[in-house]
């Protein structure tokens, strides 16, 4: 039986790294690779929503893993996100992510058309024959990708002696609850629902504001753990007043948590790549207002 100690806790999404041309930035992604290995959280996932994945080449997204595993290896689980919207691309970065050593692979559905659940659980066992050493992830959100994990399709991947398990980022709780109770190690992709997640059956989060404020969630889960849901809730109401407001600027939420970062004195990982929308001059205040409540609830819970 597997041993999936190495994907229980705290996993921030990695944020897109640029310079100040627009281009990836090695220097920052092994900069904000080391900050969290700093920072105390279990593992990285790195090549999703958070990383703009969508909006970068294959080579630029073997770029990205290899400065993150250059500096992470041996320090944190690393779950490389491999999926683009074709098959060929998508077994080249998987293959590429495996020897490169990551602890797994990851892979939303095909975008744009609806496909057949056939044809998406075809699609995502020709990526994971492509990394046929590696664990396989599947990445639910149908909120953008726009089809949904079904009951019967997570049973016909878990087929796949692969397959361990379902980074889940619909909205409903319940999701969780059932892709555990079918065998799947279930990661909570939802910041918002955190706690929540766990008590469902979730091994641990993997999440796009972890990195702004990993403290905050690092102590919902000891709390959890601790059977101290109270001190654990109180936490999540103001990690989620947090992230509404970072979420009412103009600008790309990333763009915001990037600018909290370099507030923070963390690393600086440049803007957000077009067509996301980058911040605004009124969004500084957006900013500054967001790192004041991340600094006032470290200091009160932590």
């Amino acid at each position: 039986m597997k041993d999936f100690s190495k994907y229980q806790g705290i996993i921030p999404a990695f944020y897109a790294c640029y310079d100040e041309k627009g281009d990836i930035s090695p220097a920052a992604v092994r900069a904000l690779t080391e900050h969290f290995i700093q920072k105390g959280v279990k593992g990285v996932y790195v090549g999703g929503s958070s990383g703009e994945c969508i909006y970068q080449s294959v080579a630029e997204r073997k770029l990205v893993l290899e400065n993150v595993m250059a500096v992470a290896k041996g320090k944190l689980t690393v779950i490389a996100h491999v999926a683009c919207n074709n098959t060929a691309d998508s077994r080249e970065l998987a293959a590429h992510a495996e020897a490169q050593g990551v602890d797994a692979i990851a892979a939303i559905p095909p975008i744009y058309f609806h496909l057949p659940e056939h044809a998406i659980a075809k699609y995502w066992n020709d990526i994971s024959d492509a990394a046929p050493n590696t664990d396989f992830i599947i990445y639910n959100i149908p909120q953008l990708a726009g089809v949904a994990l079904t009951m019967s399709l997570l049973k016909e991947m878990l087929k796949n002696p692969r397959v361990v398990g379902v980074k889940n980022s619909s909205m409903p709780v319940q999701d969780i609850q059932m892709f555990h109770d079918e065998g799947a190690i279930v990661f909570n992709g939802p910041d918002e629902q955190l706690l929540s997640g766990l008590a469902a059956g979730a091994i641990g989060g993997i999440g796009g504001t972890y990195g702004a404020m990993p403290e905050l969630y690092l102590k919902i889960r000891e709390l959890f753990l601790e059977g101290k849901m109270e001190q654990a809730r109180e936490i999540q109401n103001e990690c989620c007043r947090i992230i509404y407001k970072m979420c009412s600027a103009k600008g790309n939420m990333y763009a915001v948590i990037k600018a909290i970062l370099r507030k923070q004195g963390g690393p600086d990982c440049g803007g957000v790549r077009l067509p996301l929308a980058a911040l605004t001059e009124a969004d500084q205040a957006v900013v500054d207002e967001s790192a004041a409540m991340i600094q006032a609830a470290v200091a009160k819970y932590c």
